[in-house]
């Protein structure tokens, strides 16, 4: 920890500190963004709490998938990515029994840390997250306590880069750095927190969002064993392909579209039990397509599609992880456009079929097709349906993009980031 008049000295040395190069790359107007905002950050924790007290900054990463489109429920294999849009915290351990977040924009959350159950009313709130945060920590016989801070956010809601994960990891991050002198490592972090997600939110949902924020940088995960998925960290720089990565909203309304969601995974394994198993993964597309007519009276159409969806994006992420880890870019643009197709006509996960006149997904994967075909890649990111894509510009092409994609689905759901190699953790200015 370090008295805030020491953060803003290292914050304002003539050479920006290495934490934030390390967080957010080197070119000086970002930097000097983001100087600024930690400073802005000091100034809310000031007001809120009056001294010159001893406070730590912490960063927890939004996250983008890149391969394996709804593989890892069914024990499948995913890439994705950490990006520099980020949840800042600047907050003093108390060691009292009260966790207390004034988040900008939010009202401030207050949980008293010595009633770890279930509270249903507390369900889908951040204070939720934080309960079940230190429940599960708790439980696996970790040390927790109270803190106090401020915290601001750049990961935008709804634009598929995680912001819940992110949020999750932060407060295991802050805990595991006050409390547990760091002994925390990255994959259980994620099971913390998809613990405290699936348990406490409500909300299911697998493990990437959580083992990207917490590993950093391009990680591939494999979820053959579920309780033991295998986490590779893959070694590619983003910084040197010449390439942005642009996450786009479609600006459609995510309402009413559980269902959609869940079917996926349901007709996915529907498949799996109609051959004798659980998940996908068991079998191969081999087995699934001998046994097509056997199956057609057994589950619906589609349940076959994504079952073949499955099995070939899962197949991608191995090919597109030895296609970076080689720097073999253009390979790698080719597989990204091959999992968007497959997302798109196999998974089906582009629109809703409740509402087939929506239809943003497609709009902003034909705008991309024909602004970027041969020179970048496009595909459906996430979960889908009404949510973002993700596309890969050729650094000339990225003002006509961003701008052509701002003017149809709003500048405010058009984001530019890149790829950060650190997950959740303490930033360190000195």
């Amino acid at each position: 920890m370090a008295q805030i008049q020491e953060l803003l000295t290292l914050l304002n040395a003539s050479t920006p500190p290495e934490g934030l190069v390390d967080l957010y790359g080197n070119k000086p107007d970002v930097l000097k963004a983001q100087k600024d905002r930690y400073c802005g950050l000091i100034q809310r924790f000031q007001a809120a709490y009056p001294g010159d007290r001893d406070a730590a900054f912490f960063s927890s990463p939004g996250r983008t998938e890149v391969g394996g489109n709804h593989t890892d429920h069914n024990a499948g294999r995913v890439l994705a990515a950490a990006v520099n849009l980020d949840i800042l915290s600047l907050v003093e351990k108390t060691g009292d029994n009260s966790i207390i977040i004034d988040s900008e924009g939010y009202r401030s959350i207050k949980v008293d840390i010595n009633k770890l159950e279930v509270i249903e009313q507390e369900k889908y709130s951040p204070a939720a997250l934080v309960r079940g945060v230190c429940a599960r920590l708790k439980d696996l016989g970790y040390t927790i306590g109270g803190f106090q801070g401020c915290m601001t956010s750049s990961v935008p809601n709804g634009s598929g880069l995680s912001s819940s994960a992110a949020f999750e990891l932060m407060v295991v991050s802050i805990l595991n750095d006050l409390y547990n002198q760091g002994k925390i490592q990255p994959v259980l972090a994620a099971q913390i927190g998809q613990f405290a997600e699936n348990e406490y939110f409500g909300k299911p949902c697998g493990l990437m969002d959580q083992t990207t924020c917490a590993v950093g940088g391009f990680v591939t995960i494999d979820f053959k064993d579920f309780a033991n998925p295998v986490v590779h960290k893959v070694d590619y720089q983003f910084a040197e392909s010449e390439f942005s990565l642009a996450i786009i909203g479609s600006g459609g309304s995510h309402a009413d579209l559980n269902e959609d969601y869940a079917a996926i995974e349901n007709e996915m394994k529907s498949v799996a039990r109609a051959l004798g198993g659980k998940v996908l993964r068991e079998f191969s597309a081999e087995k699934v397509l001998e046994n097509a007519a056997s199956l057609r009276g057994k589950v619906n159409d589609r349940a076959i599609l994504r079952a073949l969806h499955f099995y070939a994006d899962d197949d991608r992420v191995v090919e597109q992880v030895a296609a970076l880890e080689s720097s073999a870019f253009d390979r790698f643009l080719a597989l990204v456009i091959e999992s968007g197709y497959s997302s798109w006509m196999l998974c089906q996960n582009v629109f809703s079929p409740k509402n087939p006149g929506e239809q943003g997904i497609a709009v902003a994967l034909a705008v991309s097709d024909a602004m970027l075909k041969g020179r970048g890649a496009w595909r459906v990111h996430g979960g889908g349906f009404a949510g973002t894509i993700q596309a890969f510009v050729p650094a000339e092409l990225v003002p006509q993009y961003m701008e052509k994609m701002s003017s149809i689905f709003g500048k405010e759901n058009c984001h530019l980031v890149s790829i950060r190699s650190k997950g959740a953790t303490r930033v360190a200015l000195g």
